[in-house]
Order: C-alpha cells, then sequence, then structure tokens
C-alpha cells in the first residue's frame, strides 16, 4: 500500500491520480476536507471522476506524529509531496516546521514502520551553489552555507538533509527536483499565477530565466523511479530552461491576450524589494516582492537535466515533454472546463 502526503497539492493531487490509474492501494492524508475537493475536481477535470474512489483519505498532519501512527498502518511506499511554499521572511518559523521537521517525522516513521522506499519532493532551489566560472547546475554542485539563501530554499535543503539521514540509517530513498511546475489551471498560487496575472493583463517581463517542467512529468519521474532499483540519489526535472519574457510571451500569445510591454531591470526590482519591506515594517502587510524572489528573476543559471535521461544512472529511457505542449494542454483543457 502506498501513501501520498500533500495530496491536495499541485504535484500530490497529479500522482493520485497516477497512481489510480495504475491500479495502486492508496492512502492519502488531508488536514482540511475542504482541500480534497480540488483533488476531485482535478479527476473529474480529466474525465475520470471513478478513480477518485480509490483513494482511502485519513485525516493526518505530517506534525502531528498520533495521526501519522494511523496513516502509516500496512504502508510499504511513501511519496513525500507536503511542504510549505513562500518566500516571505515572517515565514521563516512555519517553513522550518513544515518542510524540515515535517520531512523528519515522514523519515522517522518510515525507518520505524520499515518502509521499502521513500520519495522525496525537494525543488531547485535545494540544489548547490554555482562558482562564478560555472553556468550549469547539477545535482552534484554543492551547496555553500556561506551563501545567502532563501528561508524556502535552506528548509528545503534542510528536509533533503533528512532524507539522506533515513537512508545512512537503511532507508532506501529518491529525490526529485522539480523547476517551475507548470499544471492544471485548478491551482492558481504557485505557477497557475503565471496564468491568471498573464490573462489579466500583466505588463511586466524579465530577462531572467530557470527551469521548467511539466505536472505530469514530475509524477511520471517519481513513479518510475520508486518501482526502479534506484536509491541514493537525487534527479533535477526539468524540461527547459526558458527565459521568463519568452515564457510570458508564449503564454500570452496562446491566451490571445496582450504582450507585456515593460520590461523590468535588476535595479528596479532592487529598488522594488526595499520599498516593499519597508511598507511591510510600516503597514504590518504581506510582503509582495522579496530580495530573493527579485533576484530569482534576473538569474540565468542553467539547469541540468541530463541526469534522469541517462538509462545507466536513473534506469530510466526519460524524456520530458516540451513546455509548448505543455502550455498548449493547459490552457486547451482549461476551455473544456
Amino acid at each position: 500500500m502506498i501513501l501520498v502526503t500533500g495530496g491536495t497539492g499541485l504535484v500530490g493531487a497529479h500522482l493520485l491520480l497516477l497512481l489510480a490509474e495504475n491500479e495502486e492501494t492508496i492512502v492519502a492524508i488531508y488536514r482540511n476536507p475542504k482541500k480534497i475537493e480540488k483533488t476531485k475536481t482535478l479527476f473529474a477535470h480529466y474525465q475520470k471522476p471513478a478513480l477518485f474512489s480509490k483513494i482511502n483519505w485519513i485525516e493526518a498532519d505530517i506534525l502531528d506524529i498520533s495521526s501519522l501512527e494511523i496513516a502509516f498502518k500496512n504502508i510499504k511506499y511513501v511519496y513525500h509531496c507536503a511542504a510549505h511554499i513562500s518566500f516571505n521572511p515572517k515565514d521563516e518559523n512555519l517553513l522550518r516546521k513544515v518542510n524540515i521537521e515535517g520531512t523528519a517525522n515522514i523519515v522517522n516513521f518510515c525507518i520505524d514502520k520499515k518502509i521499502e522506499k521513500l520519495c522525496h519532493v525537494s525543488s531547485i532551489a535545494a540544489l548547490g551553489d554555482l562558482k562564478e566560472t560555472e553556468t550549469i547546475l547539477t545535482e552534484e554542485i554543492e551547496w555553500n552555507p556561506e551563501i545567502a539563501h532563501s528561508d524556502y530554499a535552506i528548509t528545503k535543503y534542510g528536509a533533503e538533509m533528512e532524507v539522506w539521514r533515513g537512508q545512512q540509517e537503511g532507508l532506501q530513498v529518491v529525490i526529485v527536483n522539480p523547476g517551475v511546475i507548470f499544471g492544471s489551471m485548478l491551482w492558481t498560487d504557485g505557477s497557475g499565477a503565471f496564468f491568471t496575472k498573464i490573462k489579466k493583463g500583466f505588463p511586466f517581463y524579465t530577462k531572467g530565466s530557470t527551469g521548467f517542467v511539466g505536472v505530469f512529468d514530475v509524477v511520471k519521474a517519481m513513479h518510475l523511479l520508486m518501482n526502479s532499483d534506484v536509491s541514493g540519489e537525487r534527479f533535477s526535472l526539468v524540461s527547459e530552461n526558458v527565459s521568463f519574457e519568452e515564457i510570458i510571451f508564449k503564454i500570452a500569445d496562446k491566451l490571445k491576450v496582450k504582450k507585456p510591454t515593460f520590461e523590468v531591470k535588476p535595479w528596479m526590482t532592487s529598488l522594488a524589494w526595499r520599498l516593499d519591506w519597508l511598507v511591510a515594517a510600516v503597514f504590518r502587510t504581506k510582503r509582495k516582492i522579496t530580495k530573493y524572489s527579485a533576484n530569482s528573476l534576473h538569474s540565468n543559471e542553467i539547469i541540468a537535466n541530463e541526469k534522469i535521461k541517462n538509462p545507466e544512472i536513473s534506469g530510466l529511457n526519460f524524456e520530458f515533454q516540451s513546455i509548448d505542449s505543455v502550455l498548449n494542454e493547459i490552457i486547451l483543457l482549461s476551455k473544456k472546463s
């Protein structure tokens, strides 16, 4: 039997759909029963509502040991998708609590219950730090603790350390590090904001770039890795490295709306995050842009994806769906729903 955490999020919900399609026996944990409806809607979105009944939902929290005791009953494999995503410095404690402590709890239960294998969903934010002479970020680049990182990146890296601890204690593990994930527009936060903001006439773009990937590629890679002999490895999941300018313009074209016309320069975002900090401090409002999110808009790091495609390492002949195709499918499906 398989346990999935984070089953009401973008990755977790699509993973549940994939597992249900493959006749798996699934347990998914939830905290808020209202959020289950979004996952149920996703199944209907793909015209597979009957498969939703195959999921055994259990109310549990990765921070609540007693509830996890119930959820882990008769479990053999675990997909840990649950995490808190925020770049607001005020969320530091919550990020550490959920991403590090929560992952530690999952790892501890996996060891105690003799789970056969754990798949942990990390992020490219937890990859290492390039030196001045380097341009391509691989899974083997080392994390530099002396370099400033966002709280989100630090906690995702800390979560990975908990997973590697589990491996040292005998647990079979695999980690995936997805880039920016595009998926169903039912999820309006995260990458879904690309679509909603552009559709409303978002006027700005930058020349920075990052790695993008479709959600079905992410869950497919997870499922294949869990059913392989591969263990003790992590894999960047990036279909393509694309500039924000290109990706925003592509989406605008496909939505048939006006393209952004104003290029935001690095000095502008540098000024913006400082002003935003001041406004948030004075009026106690939520941060809209931080130093780290501002810098990421101008980063030109290239995220490598060769490792997952190398059958000698991953055991797979994995090929990614093009981002253009992913965007087409998302927009087409949104029009039908």
